[in-house]
């Protein structure tokens, strides 16, 4: 039994590395990329993938097709991309992401987890594609269109209601970002999840403390977040979002008739210490100089 928990502990470990280092290597290449996004959600994607869901297994790792065009009656070739997630089944659990803007942290998430070919990447936000920037629900992993922060959380909670009342047993499970707490229809959200009992759903939040404008102190104060989601109805774990135990252990409570959300207090500088400067404008780095650019080729290495 002890093998087994340093079996999955290491693989957690090494999936959060391998996913920082291919969001760096993604954002030196192109001269750009959500870094920070991987800094702070790498432990909380790689025991989701590893350790927390109940997915369906899949032949191996999927190259991602070619765009399939819009859904329509008339288009007989169009799926979206939860078949990274493998065969949906009523036993089985969903992940939806809301902000989209993790979607390159979400493709190196399934690479490490053996869902997407590594050759996927080459494809990221290019024209006929479907490994989108801000992804889609034709895009790997994904299936339904998140669209403005706030939307993701407000579909995944239908989607729950849904296999609540067909009598599913898998969990609805939600990636969410801080910067969402900060919209009026995340909450509305909550109020229908906890009015309606959705014991069938499982929200982890990225609570690293900034959005696109800055520091979340200065743009909008949030907290005290843990006790606004019981004031709403929700069951709330607080937790370090890089520790792995804690976010596997969250993943693994039984249902007590309420949604859960688990609040994971994670650093956009995690594991890269040369972002710190940029502070507080995380959201996106886009290099100034080769100099710049060089520093951080240089740090690949390191990782």
């Amino acid at each position: 039994m002890e093998t087994d928990n340093l079996k999955w502990r290491d693989a957690v470990t090494r999936s959060a590395r391998g996913i920082r280092r291919r969001v760096l290597e993604h954002t030196v290449k192109n001269n750009g990329g959500y870094l920070s996004q991987a800094c702070s959600s790498a432990e909380i994607f790689s025991t989701l993938y590893l350790k927390v869901l109940n997915l369906g297994p899949v032949d191996g790792p999927i190259k991602p097709p070619k765009f399939p065009g819009v859904p329509g009656a008339g288009n007989k070739s169009y799926k979206t991309g939860a078949e990274f997630h493998g065969e949906k089944a009523p036993d089985r659990d969903r992940l939806y992401l809301s902000p989209s803007q993790y979607s390159l942290v979400l493709y190196a998430a399934l690479i490490e987890a053996g869902r997407m070919d590594e050759a996927g990447l080459d494809e990221f936000n290019r024209d006929g594609g479907v490994v989108e920037m801000i992804g889609a629900e034709h895009s790997p992993g994904m299936e339904i269109m998140t669209g403005s922060l706030g939307q993701g959380i407000s579909q995944a909670a239908g989607i729950a209601m849904g296999r609540k009342l067909k009598g599913e047993q898998g969990r609805t499970v939600v990636f969410l970002s801080d910067g969402e707490f900060q919209i009026g229809q995340t909450w509305e959200a909550f109020q229908a999840m906890a009015w309606h009992g959705l014991s069938n759903i499982l929200v982890y939040a990225d609570i690293n403390g900034y959005q696109c404008d800055g520091k979340m102190l200065s743009v909008m104060n949030i907290e005290p977040l843990h006790s606004r989601l019981e004031a709403f109805g929700m069951r709330v774990f607080r937790i370090d979002g890089h520790d792995i135990d804690s976010l596997a252990e969250c993943g693994a409570k039984p249902a007590d008739g309420r949604p859960t959300v688990v609040l994971c207090d994670t650093d956009p500088c995690r594991g890269m210490e040369f972002l710190r400067p940029r502070g507080p404008k995380y959201h996106y780095v886009r290099f100034t100089s080769p100099e710049e650019r060089a520093l951080y080729e240089k740090a690949i290495l390191e990782i």
